[in-house]
């Protein structure tokens, strides 16, 4: 790809159906379970993307068998059975936060010694409260710089999982991570459940509702409390099966943004109301700030209408945070973003490259400790640095539907979780 794009404003109302590709965080979710499982287990509608290709690249140097058709977007995995084949690895990935997390906890039931290492950033990113965890139930796992970010090194000898507490505050790919592997642990003191418990508050709840669901999909026994404080899981591994992955609701962000932004509709088939993802609930986002949001049994259509601003906490949909602010720069009156300081570990410091990208654009950008104030402003084009973040180069080239001069340095960093994406805009744009 290009080194830059400049984005061409619409010369008409919106009016388009599109199918994002498949979720990447249930994509990942689906192949530690199905790695995990006993049998051969089918994944249809994958992701095939940077984040997923790391994954299924571990898994591989892991010992796991896995068979890719991308033309049919299907990812057939040969479980083993909770026993890691491979008694040592040295993992690459890259920038991928779920890979880390979930595959740091994944090795400590092995026998072997494991290295996680990735990109820059990634060796920036937190992990210190997950080998804590690991640490207390008798797991060598540590960072080998003592700064509590990877690389990490685990020296396993089998995972003996007790009841444990975990903080959830940082970010909830911890708790996923310690839910995703417990059913394939040997429970202390011979135990056949074991229970985890979050320490303060949970971030990112609707993520881990979607990991619970994904290994109860591979039949997991899991029963959790109503405010996901806290787990209980049975000690009896997973099974293999067919496992149908939804489009990213993440990615459909930006197209029913586009419809928020530049007018008309745009049709997201795949997702619903009741979808396993909580970001559909950004909808609910823009039909607070005046869109008509149409639910189907197989689609959400989003209507563009006048835009106000609005005060809202986005600490279940942190995501689609990025989205949103880029939306908010065309409402009639400010808008407040809360409760998502965490999202400055993620692949950028997310808050700060927002206030300064869109402030690049003419707009009035208030930076938070948890958020932004966003005041609106007569908008002019500029170039956009994207800062290796796919999230970044995917909600900035919105404002560009509607004004002109929009350029978008390194547009190559959304195949990270969306290769094709400046395609599906511009497909957007041109119908």
């Amino acid at each position: 790809m290009a080194s830059s794009i400049e984005i061409q404003p619409v010369t008409a109302p919106l009016d388009a159906s599109i199918r994002p590709p498949g979720s990447k965080s249930l994509t990942n979710r689906a192949l530690v379970c199905a790695a995990l499982a006993e049998g051969t287990s089918q994944l249809r509608g994958a992701l095939d993307s940077e984040d997923t290709r790391v994954m299924i690249e571990a898994l591989r140097s892991l010992g796991i068998t896995i068979v890719e058709n991308r033309d049919q977007r299907i990812i057939r995995v040969t479980g083993c059975g909770g026993k890691i084949p491979s008694t040592s690895a040295d993992l690459y990935i890259a920038n991928s936060g779920t890979t880390v997390r979930f595959l740091t906890a994944l090795v400590s039931l092995g026998h072997g010694t494991y290295r996680l290492h990735g990109t820059p950033r990634m060796h920036e990113r937190p992990i210190k409260d997950l080998l804590d965890v690991l640490k207390r139930l008798g797991v060598r796992a540590e960072s080998e710089t003592n700064s509590g970010c990877p690389p990490v090194l685990v020296h396993a000898d089998g995972l003996r999982l007790d009841n444990v507490s975990i903080r959830g505050d940082v970010s909830s790919q911890f708790l996923s991570a310690m839910l995703l592997v417990a059913p394939c642990a040997t429970g202390a003191r011979d135990a056949a459940t074991v229970k985890i418990e979050i320490v303060g508050g949970l971030v990112s709840k609707p993520y881990v509702a979607m990991t619970v669901a994904v290994m109860r999909a591979f039949e997991a026994e899991v029963t959790s409390a109503a405010d996901l404080a806290a787990f209980e899981i049975e000690l009896r591994g997973y099974h293999a099966c067919d496992y149908q992955i939804e489009p990213d609701a993440s990615a459909a962000s930006y197209f029913w943004a586009a419809a928020a932004i530049a007018g008309g509709r745009v049709r997201v088939e795949g997702l619903n109301e009741h979808s396993l993802q909580g970001d559909t609930s950004f909808c609910k986002c823009l039909e607070q700030m005046g869109c008509q949001v149409i639910y189907d049994d197989d689609a959400i259509t989003v209507v563009g209408k006048p835009l106000r601003g609005i005060d809202v906490d986005m600490n279940a949909i942190s995501d689609t945070v990025q989205t949103l602010a880029a939306v908010a720069v065309f409402a009639d009156s400010p808008t407040q973003i809360r409760g998502v300081g965490h999202i400055r570990h993620k692949e950028t410091d997310r808050i700060s490259a927002l206030a300064t990208e869109l402030g690049k654009l003419g707009a009035e950008v208030e930076e938070r400790p948890d958020g932004l104030r966003i005041v609106p402003r007569r908008l002019h084009g500029a170039r956009i640095d994207t800062y290796n973040d796919h999230r970044m180069a995917m909600s900035m080239a919105l404002p560009g539907l509607k004004v002109p001069g929009v350029i978008v340095d390194d547009p190559g960093c959304t195949a990270k979780t969306y290769p094709r994406f400046f395609d599906d805009l511009e497909r957007l744009r041109c119908r």
